[in-house]
């Protein structure tokens, strides 16, 4: 802990060894009885102990203060140089974005992809636990080792966010923090409206009070299209019959950020991901819990839709929407507010992000088998009604259009590649049983 910081009564009186600690006694000994000799003089002598209190008392609470303000989780002069450095431009043209869910799947991805073409890029992510958060933190600790500084908070945290855009003047922000997943939203509701409505209207806050107000890419879902039986899916279909809470809050969103660019004048491109996969992902999607249920010789349950269909989903991998997110950015157009108030209109885009190949379940199971060289024990199961829908298959005519996009990663390549990194990150380092 280092020295013991001198006491107040020790900085003014030096301790020194030998003859003048025993003249000090009797000098102050001598001076007291003085003092105290006379009434006026002790009125007068509390008055200055009172006064040397309240100074002494005023002095540590600065100093506490000044303690706190430079060792806050957020806050701060040195964290404001980590997000200054993390910031930086370093190429021409470049953009300074702020990307939310940072430490999420697509955000590290999308942040170290902006990080190497030179873009200036700070994180923020509250880090919670719906899935391991180790994971999370790994994926952190590989950003940092890039030069991406994360902030751990809320996205509804207004103070937070509007002290970032103080430090930064952000170009652009990639907002990919979310209550994630289907099925859990039957468990815990609430943080389905805490994180997809209540933060995404925070982060709009922020941002249309912003000077300059920045681009603002986010990202939807596929779930909007909910019970739709056209396909493949396209971005004019009617998204108004959601299965799940989740699709509802995505399609709430589409419609608050609507709002926003109409009023405030904010540049936003809403994305629609179908059924992203690919190293670093998450925990809960079908792929990563059977690789590890297939590896621990455990059952895996395979669901299956009315008159016993094959579940089919859209698999994109995370280079695919990667290039997505970072064309969208490109492409996005300056957001005409200032002060909070609109000059003019901005642009407000919606596009399928997606593979265009859909693909069943048990045929994704039979490629994971492959690659791992291990045969699943299958549950066959007709689908609960917990928000799931039969298939997925997205219309990515406008994104090909617009953005460039062009997926060019099959479902076998990039199983291959997400199996790779899998028996690389748990093989070994968590002692998983690998038969």
């Amino acid at each position: 802990m280092g020295n013991k910081m001198p006491s107040l009564e020790e900085e003014l009186f030096p301790s020194t060894p030998g003859k003048f600690k025993i003249e000090r006694s009797h000098y102050m000994n001598r001076q007291f009885y003085r003092c105290f000799a006379s009434s006026s003089t002790m009125f007068l002598w509390a008055l200055f102990l009172i006064a040397l209190t309240a100074s002494y008392i005023s002095f540590h609470s600065f100093v506490d203060s000044g303690s706190r303000y430079l060792t806050a989780s957020w806050g701060g002069i040195q964290w404001e140089k980590q997000i200054r450095v993390s910031a930086e431009i370093h190429r021409q043209g470049g953009m300074s974005v702020l990307v939310t869910g940072a430490a999420g799947f697509v955000g590290s991805h999308v942040s170290l992809a902006l990080k190497r073409r030179g873009d200036g890029v700070v994180g923020l992510d509250n880090f919670n636990d719906y899935y391991d958060p180790s994971l999370k933190k790994a994926r952190k600790a590989l950003l940092t080792t890039h030069g991406v500084f994360i902030v751990e908070g809320d996205v509804n945290d207004a103070k937070l966010l509007a002290n970032l855009f103080d430090v930064v003047s952000f170009t652009h922000v990639m907002h990919l923090a979310a209550q994630a997943g289907v099925r859990y939203a039957m468990e815990n509701p609430h943080s389905y409206v805490h994180s997809n409505i209540a933060g995404l209207v925070t982060l709009m806050e922020a941002c249309k009070s912003a000077n300059p107000q920045p681009s603002i890419v986010w990202a939807s879902s596929s779930s909007v299209y909910g019970l739709n039986e056209k396909v493949p899916f396209s971005e004019s279909d009617r998204t108004d019959q959601p299965a799940s809470l989740y699709a509802a809050t995505k399609k709430a969103g589409e419609e608050i950020t609507h709002t926003y660019n109409y009023i405030y004048g904010l540049s936003i491109t809403g994305l629609r991901f179908f059924t992203v996969y690919g190293p670093w992902g998450r925990p809960d999607m079908a792929y990563f819990s059977f690789t590890r249920n297939i590896l621990q010789g455990k059952p895996i349950t395979v669901y299956r839709g009315k008159n016993r269909v094959d579940l089919a989903r859209d698999f994109t991998y995370i280079d695919d929407i990667v290039k997505g997110c970072i064309g969208s950015l490109d492409t996005s157009g300056n957001s005409t507010g200032s002060g909070g108030k609109k000059r003019g209109p901005a642009p407000y885009r919606i596009f399928n992000l997606g593979n265009t190949s859909p693909v069943t379940v048990p045929t994704l199971v039979s490629i994971l088998e492959r690659h791992l060289k291990v045969k699943a024990k299958r549950n066959i199961v007709d689908m609960p009604g917990n928000g799931d829908v039969p298939f997925t298959h997205a219309n990515i005519s406008s994104a090909r259009r617009e953005l460039g996009y062009k997926p060019t990663t099959d479902l076998q390549t990039g199983l291959k590649k997400f199996v790779k990194w899998y028996l690389s990150y748990y093989g070994y380092n968590h002692g998983e049983a690998i038969n």
